[in-house]
């Protein structure tokens, strides 16, 4: 099996996966008050699924550097398959809870490991590879969300969970088939280094502005799929409309904007494209007040452009600032960075929004990303540790 083969075959399971989770996601809040009768448990969905995904980041990352990437992709699909017939077998909101609380552990793989194999199979092209396959998760989720339409005009959501199910056993049965892990070729350096070893290196990191820029990344895209939409529905009673064209465009930039960027940054460095996404999701945000109605969607697909440059470049540059037999580990560092910020900004920006109002929040996140820009500027480069 070549390397091209793996890094398509890595991208299709994604789009598969995700198709299933941008699927599912519509219809999870609806089973939940209809097993709970409440609306604050539906809250506990996105909660739950928050504490496997952030605390066991760095153990599988660092797992995988020992015993390989591939395996765990599998297990991880292969437990969200058990996840979807949970899903929809559940009779209580205990059990759909159980569900997101496996679903967190099966979907690390996907996001962390798959692109820390790719930047072993691609070391002298890993931002295209990256920019690749993270673009297929985000069409993945378009393609879920518009199925899901369809599903809810037949009034049969729950079948949604067993498509769900079905989807992530094609993806693992891709996996186990079609790629490759190179982690023979490495086996005897990952299997030297223990927890000490990985901590040394995580403190040999000297950019912290890089990993604050990361938590702030993961802070814009949890903002991105949850204020903003929130803000947009308050503007009008008509918004639901402009609401999912919103999120089609979201998912859509995002997805170009990593193709794009992880090219370039591979030609002309990471910083080129760390600093250009950066710039653009200050000026999208900056200058969102000056305008409103479909306008106002224009430059919200903007900053999810630079958004979504930043993110490419960022995690190819944390890739290369930590030895070759550590990839798992710094991925998994990167979600752990980008889980803090997802589930700590989004309530703070709401709370600053209900408390001086909801225009106030686009020219703050403008100003924190405009301070980050600056900040990683004047922050000296970390010593590329690809060879190490």
């Amino acid at each position: 099996m070549g390397v091209r083969t793996s890094s398509w075959a890595l991208s299709a399971a994604a789009f598969i996966q995700m198709a299933g989770v941008g699927l599912i996601v519509a219809f999870l809040p609806g089973r939940m008050m209809e097993l709970s009768g409440s609306i604050r448990c539906v809250g506990y969905l996105a909660s739950v699924f928050a504490v496997p995904f952030v605390l066991f980041q760095l153990p599988l990352g660092h797992l995988a550097d020992r015993h390989g990437c591939k395996a765990f992709i599998v297990v991880g699909y292969l437990l969200a398959g058990l996840t979807g017939l949970l899903f929809f077998r559940s009779a209580t909101a205990g059990s759909l809870l159980a569900g997101r609380l496996l679903q967190g552990v099966g979907e690390i793989p996907t996001w962390a490991l798959a692109p820390a194999l790719l930047s072993l199979l691609f070391p002298r092209s890993k931002g295209e590879a990256i920019g690749i396959y993270n673009a297929s998760i985000h069409l993945g989720l378009t393609a879920g969300s518009l199925l899901s339409i369809s599903l809810a005009l037949s009034g049969d959501g729950r079948s949604a969970f067993l498509l769900y199910a079905a989807m992530s056993l094609a993806a693992a049965l891709i996996v186990a088939l079609l790629v490759k892990d190179p982690f023979s070729a490495r086996r005897e350096s990952a299997e030297k280094r223990g927890w000490q070893e990985l901590f040394q290196a995580l403190k040999s990191l000297r950019r912290p502005a890089l990993q604050a820029g990361i938590i702030l990344y993961g802070g814009g895209y949890g903002t991105f799929v949850t204020v903003i939409p929130a803000t947009l529905l308050r503007q009008n009673a008509s918004a639901q409309g402009r609401v999912s064209l919103f999120f089609a465009l979201f998912y859509i930039a995002i997805s170009l904007s990593q193709i794009v960027a992880g090219k370039i940054s591979d030609r002309r460095g990471r910083d080129v494209t760390l600093h250009a996404g950066l710039a653009l999701v200050t000026a999208g945000l900056a200058l969102l007040p000056a305008v409103d109605g479909t306008g106002t969607l224009a430059f919200l697909a903007l900053a999810a452009f630079g958004l979504g440059m930043f993110c490419v470049s960022s995690l190819a540059l944390l890739q290369e600032a930590l030895p070759l037999s550590l990839r798992g580990s710094a991925s998994g560092l990167f979600y752990l960075l980008w889980g803090v910020g997802y589930f700590l900004m989004p309530p703070l920006l709401g709370w600053f929004g209900a408390t001086f109002g909801q225009g106030t929040i686009f020219p703050l996140m403008a100003l924190l990303f405009a301070a980050e820009t600056v900040v990683l500027r004047l922050s000296p480069a970390d010593q590329t540790a690809d060879q190490k």
